[in-house]
């Protein structure tokens, strides 16, 4: 039971779906690697435009009884490799590995050579790799699930915050339960999506992320800021002091 004046709970903390996070990963990646009959090729110019713009998934045919099953494996293997790297300064930047595997029904098309040209393929699944464990997308899951509408401003968003309001986030250490410990040395934002924001907290050895979710998840990111502001109006009414050195 909540007491007159006490704060209110926080909401649970929901997250993205595998798949949304493939997706997000995939509309925000600036680069990806390309192997193709063994060749890797570096792609350096996606500037944030999202990678199935470029590709056009289809599913593959029946294992058997399909006309064109038989023609699947001579068809060109190619490998699609996204790293997500988290925009801040955290140990172990590398959030998440994306691997988008299939075949090629038409030859890849490089973007420098021909730009706008798009690549039909035949998809096989999508591999997430995080810290939490791998994950496997199938096609119809990733044709349901939409890019996180924070993903193409986040990196801007969590290096502002960082970098001209680093008081807000030792503000919102006061949200974090259980309290820091005593052996905390620092606390940088590691991500945000439209469900909330995560801190990384270093310690001397080791690290820890929490999620500090925003009251309801956002459709847009012009509701981000009214969302931020309910989350550090709900640390000023936590009265608990942070664990930073001063």
């Amino acid at each position: 039971m909540r007491l007159p004046g006490d704060p209110a709970a926080m909401p649970a903390a929901a997250r993205p779906t595998h798949a949304e996070r493939v997706r997000s990963i995939l509309a925000a990646a600036h680069s990806m690697t390309v192997v193709t009959d063994g060749v890797r090729s570096e792609v350096r110019h996606l500037d944030g435009s999202d990678v199935l713009g470029r590709l056009h998934l289809h599913p593959a045919p029946p294992a058997a009884g399909h006309p064109f099953s038989a023609l699947t494996d001579e068809r060109p293997a190619i490998r699609l490799e996204f790293t997500d790297i988290a925009p801040t300064p955290v140990r172990d930047r590398v959030r998440a590995r994306v691997t988008v595997l299939g075949r090629l029904l038409t030859p890849y098309a490089d973007e420098e050579s021909e730009p706008g040209a798009t690549t039909c393929v035949e998809y096989g699944q999508a591999i997430l790799e995080t810290a939490e464990g791998t994950s496997y997308i199938g096609l119809d899951e990733l044709d349901e699930a939409w890019p996180d509408p924070l993903a193409p401003y986040e990196a801007g968003m969590l290096t502002h915050l960082l970098d001209d309001h680093p008081e807000l986030v030792t503000l919102l250490l006061r949200l974090v339960r259980p309290a820091p410990s005593h052996a905390l040395v620092r606390a940088l934002p590691l991500a945000l999506d439209r469900y909330g924001i995560t801190l990384r907290l270093e310690e001397r050895r080791g690290h820890t992320d929490v999620r500090l979710p925003f009251p309801s998840p956002l459709d847009d990111v012009e509701q981000s800021g009214a969302q931020i502001q309910a989350l550090l109006s709900a640390a000023r009414r936590r009265s608990h002091p942070n664990s930073l050195p001063a």
